[in-house]
């Protein structure tokens, strides 16, 4: 019975390792078929947008551009675009739509579109030659729309990193139509457009660290990455930011992992920038070329600053900005456009959606 029992025991053990064997592979055939058939996110938002045929027609050789339009007594504008981008969608059809903003582009301003991802040949001021890639990745690029008003000489007069509402975009042409980039930043011109007080209550959230006048406190090798908001009182831009992005439980999170200070732009009451310098909120935004409300200026743990958002800004590209800062992505991605892409497919693969023009997602 014991020498059976053995030789039955060889017979059934093989039949049983195939059996398993059977198992394993259907059961990994199954996980692979489900993980192919796993729902993906859509992606949402991104428009086309047709540019105006009175746009200049141009061989991108800026130097001539800008000769050609100094000739005409215009100056040159340049803007940086790309395919589906719903910010650069309302500059179309919000900006352009309005016929004082229309006029003066046409009467004042050569303008020249460029595809911050297109491959025609451009030479810039100085003669150097690129595609427009690269040529946006010369200039830092980061957001489209980016536009740069060029003076007669070829010099910078304003740079704006994204989308400016029509009545904001009215005081940058306003600036840059009255040359006034030698007399005045352009900082203080918008300071002077409208009555600013800096008793005008700003918006207050629990997620704010300390008191600005704490600052001085952090130390340059803290533990988190620094993010400053700065914004005036009575600034709507500011309120949808606080109330309608930062309050979704994602941008809580997001908010969690820096040090967060407030910096009322116009304000005149003093205290201490992390360097140990006495200065006020006016003169700090001055100083660093503060113009828009609110503007959120993003820095490494250590104190190199890593990207600025200072335009109008959704969900998604806020949060992002959050996140290219927080999880270090920029230290491997120098590009965010890059970065964003490659959120925007991860989320996609998690079966979730992508909106990039919608808060409330």
């Amino acid at each position: 019975m014991h020498t059976i029992s053995n030789a039955r025991s060889r017979l059934i053990h093989p039949f049983l390792f195939l059996s398993a064997l059977l198992f394993t592979m259907l059961f990994h055939t199954n996980v692979i078929a489900d993980e192919t058939n796993k729902q993906r996110g859509n992606f949402e938002g991104a428009t086309d947008t047709l540019y105006p045929d009175w746009f200049k027609l141009s061989f991108m050789e800026l130097e001539e551009d800008i000769a050609e339009a100094a000739e005409e007594g215009k100056r040159l504008m340049l803007l940086f675009h790309q395919d589906g981008c719903p910010y650069c969608n309302a500059f179309v059809e919000r900006n352009l739509a309005q016929k004082d903003i229309e006029h003066t582009l046409k009467t004042q301003f050569d303008v020249i579109e460029l595809n911050m991802w297109g491959d025609r040949e451009v030479v810039s001021v100085g003669g150097e030659i690129y595609t427009e890639k690269l040529f946006a990745e010369a200039l830092g690029v980061q957001f489209t729309p980016t536009i740069l008003f060029l003076t007669e000489q070829g010099k910078l007069s304003l740079r704006l990193n994204g989308y400016y509402d029509p009545d904001r975009f009215r005081v940058a042409l306003e600036y840059v139509s009255d040359k006034l980039e030698d007399t005045i930043s352009f900082a203080d011109y918008v300071s002077q457009q409208k009555t600013i007080s800096s008793n005008k209550k700003l918006v207050d959230r629990a997620y704010f660290t300390a008191p600005i006048t704490e600052l001085a406190k952090r130390s340059n090798n803290a533990n988190k990455p620094l993010l400053l908001f700065f914004e005036q009182g009575t600034c709507s831009n500011c309120e949808t930011l606080h109330n309608t992005i930062l309050s979704k439980p994602e941008s809580q999170s997001l908010l969690s992992q820096f040090d967060i200070y407030q910096i009322d732009m116009w304000g005149n009451s003093p205290f201490m920038t992390p360097e140990g310098e006495q200065t006020t909120g006016r003169k700090w935004s001055k100083d660093l070329g503060v113009s828009y409300a609110p503007t959120l200026i993003l820095y490494a743990a250590d104190g190199t600053e890593v990207i600025r958002s200072e335009a109008y800004f959704k969900r998604f590209h806020t949060q992002s900005i959050l996140d290219y800062v927080a999880s270090d992505a920029w230290r491997e991605q120098p590009s965010f456009q890059r970065y964003l892409s490659a959120r925007a497919d991860h989320i996609i693969e998690q079966g979730e959606n992508v909106n990039i023009w919608d808060d409330n997602q």
